[in-house]
């Protein structure tokens, strides 16, 4: 009896393992809607069954092979018997045909790294890209494929744009009062005795005073040498700060600092700068509107605008374009009982490769202007001969020099763990002072201050 159990028993264990062996484990497929494969099954088909007809349709083309068409978003199982026992389970999943939009994606961005994956009702976009407005307009792209579009992509960390100050100086030389200065300046005093020397254009500042008797003078006599702006004349050295010397000048009135802009902008970008205003032009119509006159406005001031670019070696190209331009009454028109002045503009444009910190200095524009003014009497000034008595005519030239002076500098920004430091008000060609609330400003010497981070 029990070898009988026994021997039951062994039967249905093995039966059990062959139902197993003939039953595989489930296949995952994934199909686009409209889309077909084929299966290319091992044994001749015997019967098919598909659990959701409404997504996947298989139909037994031959004896051993299986047609399965999508035709609707979703999943399903397909089973298929074959006529020796053998038993396999396929679960299909019927996405939306996402390759157009792939494509579409890969050719409007090919520098991207954008992957589409589908679900039921939505679309969901993956990846890296280079910045949100690609983001955004993939998502856009992908709004045309389903109502639904899940966003996933990831923007790549923007680096940190070097950016370049731009420290400008608009200063305009007095020629004509250099001139005249020097040549005041190397008279003496008759009879060979020592006097007072002045340009009688500027306030005297005496650099050193000899008093005592003199050889040559008379007996006992105590007289005076007073040298006026020695450092105007003699300290235009090669050796000597550029700042100081015209900080000297500047005292005499002799140069003229017309504006101190500091311009920051981002490498590459384009920046400008314009201090001054604008004046009315009266336009006259034409057309239909013929006749009538309307205003327009054009700028005039100092104006800059500079075009920097980092080099691969630290150097900094730049394109820079300084103009000075003034309202120009002696030459302004009438048109229309409007009088319109004129303008007087002193213009350069130049490319330029300096190194940070290196200054660049733009001269040579000249203006050169003689002015005559006549006064008479009138009646009698028209007299012929005699009538010369009785009118005067002056004449006036001034010629001066538009200087620019350029200092690039590379900025960097703070780190994001960097302290942020307090605004400091820049003090570097005055002497520390207290200011009037009793606060004192000290200038750091430079091995003292803070380097820039790098």
């Amino acid at each position: 009896m029990i070898r009988v159990w026994s021997a039951a028993i062994s039967f249905v264990l093995l039966g059990a393992a062959a139902a197993a062996s003939a039953q595989s484990a489930p296949e995952e497929l994934k199909i686009p809607v409209g889309r077909s494969m084929v299966i290319d099954y091992p044994a001749d088909v015997r019967q098919i069954s598909t659990s959701n007809p409404d997504v996947v349709d298989a139909v037994a083309v031959t004896t051993r092979e299986i047609l399965l068409h999508g035709k609707g978003q979703g999943a399903g199982t397909v089973v298929i018997w074959a006529k020796n026992g053998q038993r396999t389970f396929y679960n299909i999943t019927v996405d939306q045909n996402v390759e157009p939009l792939r494509e579409m994606l890969r050719n409007t961005f090919p520098g991207e790294s954008i992957k589409v994956q589908s679900g039921k009702d939505s679309l969901a976009l993956t990846g890296h890209v280079s910045s949100k407005e690609v983001s955004d307009r993939a998502a856009a792209l992908a709004a045309g494929f389903s109502k639904a579009v899940v966003n996933n992509l990831e923007i790549a960390a923007v680096p940190v744009e070097r950016q370049v100050m731009l420290r400008v100086r608009f200063a305009e030389l007095n020629r004509t009062a250099a001139s005249s200065l020097g040549v005041n300046l190397v008279s003496t005093g008759a009879g060979n005795t020592p006097g007072q020397i002045s340009t009688g254009q500027f306030a005297s500042s005496s650099a050193s005073t000899l008093k005592g008797a003199i050889p040559g003078s008379a007996a006992g006599t105590v007289s005076e040498f007073d040298i006026s702006d020695v450092l105007n004349v003699f300290a235009f050295r090669p050796d000597l700060n550029i700042s100081a010397f015209i900080k000297a000048l500047q005292t005499r009135g002799l140069l003229q600092i017309l504006a101190e802009p500091n311009l920051v902008t981002v490498n590459n970008k384009e920046a400008s700068f314009l201090v001054g205003g604008e004046f009315p032009v009266p336009v006259v119509q034409g057309g239909a509107s013929m006749g009538t006159v309307t205003v327009q406005f054009r700028e005039f001031g100092i104006r800059l605008t500079f075009l920097p670019s980092i080099t691969a070696n630290g150097t900094i190209k730049m394109h820079v374009k300084p103009e000075v331009s003034t309202i120009d009454i002696a030459n302004s028109v009438t048109l229309s009982g409007f009088t319109i002045p004129a303008l007087a503009t002193r213009r350069m444009e130049t490319n330029i490769e300096l190194a940070e910190g290196q200054s660049f200095v733009i001269g040579g524009l000249m203006d050169d202007r003689v002015t005559e003014s006549a006064s008479k009497i009138p009646g009698l000034s028209n007299i012929p001969i005699l009538g010369a008595l009785f009118k005067s005519r002056q004449e006036n030239k001034s010629k001066s020099e538009l200087v620019v002076m350029v200092t690039p500098e590379i900025v960097h920004p703070l780190d994001v763990k960097d302290p942020k430091p307090m605004p400091v008000m820049p003090r570097e060609f005055m002497e520390p002072a207290t200011a009037g609330n009793g606060t004192t400003f000290t200038i750091l010497p430079p091995d003292q201050r803070k380097p820039e981070r790098k």
